[in-house]
């Protein structure tokens, strides 16, 4: 009698990939309104926008007493400049989960090229999610210039040993799996030995995204490597994935039978109309747009990625686009979508425009030199603060020496301090660019 295939173990805390039809992870498409939306349409597990790890170290934690969310921000760039920002402006959101409607369906794709830095990445918010998933498939040159994304594609060794350490050191304490997903290579050997090779570093589960680097959306998917790819996972206990060209729960659970994974990940259909994850098929634009704009509202989701979403979820020819396109607040996209008529969406767009400072809660727009008095004033009050915190540290306390070192920096002219960086000020390091 054959032995059946071995399965390597679903962590405590973690989730099996099988039997799955997941979102796939998107830049901008990927935020938390989105994930709740595929989630409340029947999405078995959502995938996170790829967040650099660089971007992610030095975060605080926080959660939203409005929101209920885990916030993770940081001091923005612009911030450290512009000292007479609000405390919401200078704090820049890197990402953002809802554990009570997430719940441990979330995973966290990280983009990284080596393994000390994602490891003290995916420390920070493994206790929040089910698994880190490992981008090594974004063909995009913000991510494959840093050595990320498909650019890992040609350093294997520097791919297997960011997965083994995140196995090691982030998956096995928190008792979460780790994943990776990848693209095909130029020939099916080169994807075999490949695919083998990250079977072998302790991973749960593998996506492949049916495309090679140089291709792009438009063009087909390329399937004929599936089954293969399909075996090697089963033969090392680990789930696959499929993405690419899946347009619905149905499509995708058919097309994984078909060609022997274990599930699929929809990327664009999703992005269109959400509710392509429902049994029953998609629902009319209209409700799924109110919803989103309901969910958006409910999370405080950022005005321009809220817009950016309804522009691909909207018809471009329908009335509504053109005047959903021109409103620059909540309550103008309210508007322009017709639910002024409903006091809640009313009230709740107002509040949301109030706590962003959008619409007719937008502070005036300052001139340049308005700006420069401002900073200036600014840097000596920050001035005044450190030299009164020295005092009362006293000569021998152990933070005097920082702290002088601080009063020195700031008592210099204020074009000179700027032109040393977001760096300078406060200890804060720079903020690179997600």
């Amino acid at each position: 009698m054959a032995s059946l295939p071995t399965r390597v173990p679903i962590p405590a805390n973690g989730v099996d990939y099988r039997n799955k039809i997941v979102l796939a992870p998107m830049v901008r498409s990927g935020e938390l309104p989105s994930r709740l939306l595929a989630l409340k349409y029947g999405a078995d597990l959502v995938w996170g926008p790829e967040t650099i790890d660089k971007a992610l170290i030095g975060t605080t934690r926080a959660v939203n007493p409005r929101t209920k969310t885990v916030d993770f921000t940081r001091v923005s760039s612009n911030g450290l400049k512009n000292p007479v920002l609000s405390l919401d402006q200078r704090e820049s959101l890197i990402y953002r989960l809802h554990p009570a409607r997430e719940g441990k369906k979330l995973i966290y794709q990280i983009g990284t090229s080596n393994p000390v830095t994602a490891v003290a990445a995916a420390k920070l918010i493994a206790g929040d999610v089910a698994g880190i998933d490992v981008n090594a498939g974004c063909p995009k040159p913000f991510s494959t210039s840093g050595g990320m994304g498909a650019a890992l594609l040609k350093t294997p060794e520097t791919l297997c040993s960011i997965l083994r350490a995140l196995v090691a050191e982030v998956g096995e304490p928190f008792k979460i799996g780790v994943s990776v997903k990848i693209r095909l290579l130029e020939t099916p050997e080169e994807t075999e030995t490949l695919v083998r090779s990250l079977c072998a570093t302790g991973i749960t589960g593998l996506t492949i995204h049916c495309r090679t680097t140089p291709m792009r959306p438009r063009q087909r998917a390329i399937r004929e490597q599936l089954r293969m790819i399909g075996q090697v996972c089963k033969e090392n206990g680990v789930a696959c994935l499929m993405n690419g060209d899946v347009t619905s729960r149905t499509d995708g659970l058919a097309s994984a039978e078909e060609y022997g994974v274990n599930g699929a990940m929809i990327a664009t259909a999703a992005e269109t109309n959400p509710s392509c994850f429902r049994e029953e098929g998609v629902l009319p634009w209209q409700e799924v747009v109110k919803e989103y704009v309901k969910t958006s509202l409910e999370v405080e989701n950022r005005f321009g990625n809220t817009k950016y979403l309804l522009g691909q979820m909207v018809p471009g020819k329908v009335p509504e686009y053109k005047r959903m396109m021109a409103a620059k607040s909540f309550t103008e996209l309210v508007q322009s979508l017709g639910y002024d008529t409903e006091e809640t969406f009313v009230q709740m767009a107002k509040g949301v425009d109030e706590l962003l400072e959008l619409g007719t809660f937008a502070k005036p727009v300052l001139s340049k030199a308005e700006k420069k008095r401002l900073n200036k004033e600014a840097a000596v009050l920050d001035v005044d603060k450190a030299r009164t915190k020295q005092e009362a540290d006293g000569p021998g306390d152990s933070n005097a020496r920082k702290r002088t070192a601080e009063v020195a920096e700031l008592d210099m002219p204020h074009d000179a301090l700027r032109e040393m960086g977001p760096g300078s000020l406060n200890g804060q390091a720079s903020v690179l660019a997600v």
